[in-house]
């Protein structure tokens, strides 16, 4: 009597990762690593109302836009998620994301902690993972040498990644951003999201 096995045909469904963390922690310079990686992801651009800062590129580090263009693009419906961060506005124009994952593109969007809440509402099938530095007091240098912040609004972000740390079950992973291992970090985020298309039950995103 012979057998005859059936292949496995898996498939693997376009992922949205959702990357946050701390302000300072370093989501900038690992997303700009993970680009020059050269892997075919759609990383997001997030709008905001904050000021351009010397170095970034418009509509490639951010979409950065008057209040009144953010006003309208919640008033028509057109972000999936927005907040104000440290009296800035900050949202993900739905759009961009939808039709990257229509193409069958794995999505990448960096986030403050408090939008992921959010996120993690409208698409619970989404990749969660958590960025965060070895220790405060590596932070508050990493905030320090960066100098763009009054001591004062340096004690506010202090204060709002402690309160972060408390919303860890919001997330599917973590993965600690040491000082000068931005390599390992995108290792790691590589490695998650190698595991996730492996499983049987794949996510789905429905947007």
């Amino acid at each position: 009597m012979s057998y005859k096995i059936e292949p496995y045909n898996h498939r693997e469904a376009p992922l949205l990762v959702v990357i946050s963390g701390p302000s300072g922690v370093g989501k900038d310079i690992t997303l700009s690593r993970l680009k020059e990686l050269g892997q075919s992801f759609h990383f997001v651009i997030t709008a905001t109302t904050r000021p351009q800062r010397l170095g970034e590129v418009d509509g490639v580090d951010y979409f950065f836009i008057s209040m009144t263009e953010f006003s309208k693009m919640i008033e028509q419906g057109e972000l999936l998620e927005y907040a104000v961060v440290y009296g800035d506005y900050k949202g993900i124009p739905k759009a961009q994301v939808r039709h990257a994952l229509d193409s069958g593109k794995d999505v990448i969007m960096r986030i403050d902690v408090q939008g992921v809440q959010t996120i993690r509402r409208l698409v619970p099938e989404a990749l969660f993972i958590y960025l965060s530095a070895e220790s405060e007091d590596a932070l508050v240098k990493r905030l320090r040498e960066r100098e763009t912040e009054s001591e004062d609004q340096l004690k506010t972000r202090i204060a709002t990644a402690r309160e972060e740390l408390k919303r860890l079950d919001l997330f599917d992973y973590v993965v600690i951003n040491a000082d000068n291992q931005i390599e390992e970090t995108c290792k790691k985020i590589m490695a998650i999201i190698m595991a996730e298309k492996c499983r049987v039950n794949q996510r789905e995103i429905a947007l």
